[in-house]
Parts: structure tokens; C-alpha cells; sequence
């Protein structure tokens, strides 16, 4: 293809028209990397420590000031704020000064040294499902550690041997085994999801803008000609969207081999189809954006069509929120979606280790239906530069 008149014509055009409008060639190259990057950094620490919260302590006991410390020394907590009455802790909460707050009541104390079970109240706010999730589980652990050395302590002093007492205590145990990003990484699973969701937005927009520019500059004679045939088209098409591709592919590429190798997370698959499967994708997502502007023959609806599909990508991708949870029409949606299947890639391979079969129909169908559009989009655009009237649409 690159032999084509078209193709060699239509690239020189795409090069000149970014060396004149450098937000237009921002947007392919320096922009996504700022982007990639602040997207890193708010994702590097990997894992959320010191999480604001509370404590109302009103038993004032040797348990309760001891419970008050060991959440403070939880990795995951830190404890900025006392409360004096329950007003106090109210107010903290509604204005988001801490996440959740601790109530230790009068007698807990009292309650455990009679033997008699006694409750720890967990105010959090479960709007914020990351942060409520995170802190119910380490106060969870704080109280169990806390009651289960009580309940040693006490069996010990009758008599019971604390080898004997805490197989007593706990005669089943769970064992968790993570299987996958067993540190529970943020960064490592969640910021690659990101970047890709963040590039399939810019990518279907880029390919609307390059080819709805055309339109709405009533430009389109000028770059196909009075009669293109369809092969012209298809070859001026590709040199139109190549620096697009090589741009946004080239960002996306280097930030996920800088992920996988240059923190350390040795990737448990084939990071080199991964890369692959992702420039297939970014050349999916910009041939999808090219054929909204080619079909709608309207910069302003193309670029509405791109937002509609790629801006919730990343929420039915299967990423946030599991596929399998979801109601069937949305299922079905979240299936139709470009991102899902690249999702599934990324995640087999940069993080599972799956085997590379099992990862090879994705990048393929991406690769047969971005070669479908392309071909649309190119008929689509050889009839349009018939119909000069229908040119400069908004």
C-alpha cells in the first residue's frame, strides 16, 4: 500500500497540516506522554497507606488506648483526629476531614473482663469504596489481633497452654492464597488499565479530528481529488492516519515497556504481544474514530460518537467492576467495546501469565475489524468527495 500514489501524497498533506497546527500535533505526541505521566503519578505510590481517620474513645480504658494505638500503627491508618463527644466526630465526618471514624463506648472494658462479648463501632463513609473497603479491613484486623490476645491471655491464666489455646481458639483456618499482584499493587494493575482507557480516548478522537477536518475545512477535493476510486481513497486514508498511529502507539508502547520492566514487575506473559495486541488496538480505536467522521460527514457528531464509546470504556471493561456482575444488556455493551477485549490481554499476559494462545483471538479480530472500518470509512469518503454540497458540516 505504501506504494500508492495516494498513500506517499496523503502522508506528506497529514505532515505539513501538523508542522502548521502544533496543538494538532500535541495531541498525538507530547500531550499523551504529559498525560501517561500524571497519570503514573498519581498511581506510583501502589498502595494507599495512612488513610485519615478518627477515634472517639469514651471507655478511656488500658484496651481501649491500646486499640487507639495499635490503628495508629496500621500501615494502612493513621490516626489524625481524638473526638471529645459524638458532635465532634459527626461534624468530621460530614465534612470529609477523615474517612471514618472509631467508636470505643463506655464499658468495653468492663464488658470484656466479665467475658461478655463487646462491640467497636466503624463509622466510614462507603461512597468512597476504595478508602471504606481498605480501612474496614485493617480495623477489622486491629480488632481481631486485640480480642484474640485477650482471649489468650485469659485461657492462659487458667491453665490452658497457649499452644493448646490458640489451636482451641481457631480449630479451622483459612489460608489465602493471591494468585496475581499479590502485593495488591495499584499501580501495577490499575495504572496500565488507565493509560490504555486514556490512549483509546485520544486515539478514536484523533482519527475523528484528522478526517473531520477535511469536512468541516471543505478540504476534502483537495486531499482525495473530484473522483477518487475506492483503492486511492484506502491508500490516502492510511497516510492520513499513520502519524496518528505511530504517535499514540509509540506513547502507549513506551509507557507500558517502562511499567512492565523499569519498576521491577517482571511480567508474567509476553510483554512483546502485549505491545503488539496495544498497537493494534490504538490502530482499531483511530480507524473507529475516522469511520464516524467519514460516515456522520460531521466533525462536531464524530467527535460525540467517540466520547459516547470510548469516555465509559474503562467502566465496562472489566477492570473496576466485573463483567460477570453486570445485567446482560450491559454485559453485552461492555462486550462490544473495543477495550474490553484489549483489557483481557493485558491483563493475561502483563500480570497472569497466561498462555500466549489464549491471548491471540483479541489482537486478531481487532486487527480484521479495524481493516473492516478502514475499507468503509475509504467507500464512505470516495462517494463524499462527489457530493462537494454535503462538505463543511460542523
Amino acid at each position: 500500500m505504501p506504494d500508492e500514489p495516494g498513500f506517499i501524497q496523503s502522508l506528506r498533506r497529514e505532515g505539513a497540516r501538523l508542522a502548521a497546527r502544533p496543538w494538532d500535533l500535541a495531541f498525538i505526541t507530547w500531550l499523551p506522554l504529559l498525560a501517561c505521566a500524571l497519570m503514573w503519578w498519581v498511581l506510583s505510590a501502589g498502595l494507599p497507606e495512612r488513610l485519615a481517620i478518627g477515634v472517639l474513645d469514651q471507655d478511656q480504658s488500658a484496651i481501649s488506648r491500646q486499640i487507639a494505638r495499635w490503628l495508629d500503627a496500621t500501615p494502612g491508618l493513621h490516626v489524625i483526629e481524638r473526638y471529645a463527644d459524638e458532635g465532634q466526630m459527626d461534624r468530621a465526618l460530614t465534612n470529609g476531614r477523615v474517612h471514618a471514624a472509631v467508636l470505643l463506648p463506655h464499658g468495653l472494658a468492663a464488658r470484656v473482663k466479665q467475658g461478655r462479648s463487646a462491640s467497636v463501632v466503624l463509622l466510614h463513609n462507603a461512597q468512597l469504596g476504595t478508602h471504606s473497603g481498605l480501612i474496614q479491613r485493617d480495623v477489622r484486623t486491629v480488632i481481631a489481633t486485640v480480642s484474640a490476645g485477650i482471649e489468650l491471655t485469659a485461657r492462659n491464666k487458667r491453665g490452658e497452654p497457649m499452644a493448646g489455646a490458640r489451636a482451641s481458639m481457631e480449630p479451622i483456618r483459612t489460608t489465602l492464597v493471591s494468585l496475581f499482584n499479590t502485593a495488591g499493587n495499584y499501580e501495577q494493575f490499575l495504572t496500565v488499565a488507565l493509560i490504555a482507557a486514556l490512549l483509546h480516548i485520544m486515539a478514536m478522537a484523533a482519527g475523528a479530528w484528522v478526517v473531520g477536518c477535511e469536512l468541516r475545512d471543505r478540504s476534502l477535493g483537495g486531499w482525495l481529488g473530484p473522483a477518487p476510486g475506492a483503492r486511492v481513497t484506502l491508500a490516502a486514508l492510511l497516510g492520513k492516519l499513520l502519524p496518528a498511529w505511530l504517535g499514540l502507539s509509540g506513547v502507549g508502547g513506551a509507557w507500558l515497556a517502562w511499567l512492565a520492566l523499569g519498576r521491577g514487575w517482571s511480567p508474567a506473559g509476553s510483554l512483546a504481544w502485549t505491545l503488539l495486541a496495544f498497537a493494534v488496538f490504538t490502530a482499531l480505536s483511530i480507524a473507529l474514530g475516522a469511520f464516524f467522521a467519514a460516515l456522520t460527514r460531521s466533525l462536531r457528531t464524530a467527535l460525540s460518537a467517540t466520547g459516547f464509546i470510548s469516555a465509559p470504556a474503562f467502566a465496562f471493561g472489566g477492570v473496576g467492576f466485573p463483567l460477570a456482575a453486570m445485567p446482560a444488556p450491559a454485559r453485552a455493551w461492555a462486550l462490544a467495546l473495543p477495550y474490553t477485549h484489549y483489557a483481557r490481554v493485558q491483563a493475561a499476559q502483563l500480570q497472569i501469565g497466561a498462555p500466549l494462545a489464549d491471548s491471540l483471538a483479541a489482537p486478531l479480530a481487532m486487527a480484521l475489524a479495524g481493516a473492516l472500518l478502514l475499507g468503509a470509512s475509504a467507500a464512505l469518503l470516495a462517494r463524499t468527495a462527489r457530493q462537494p454540497e454535503s462538505w463543511g458540516a460542523r
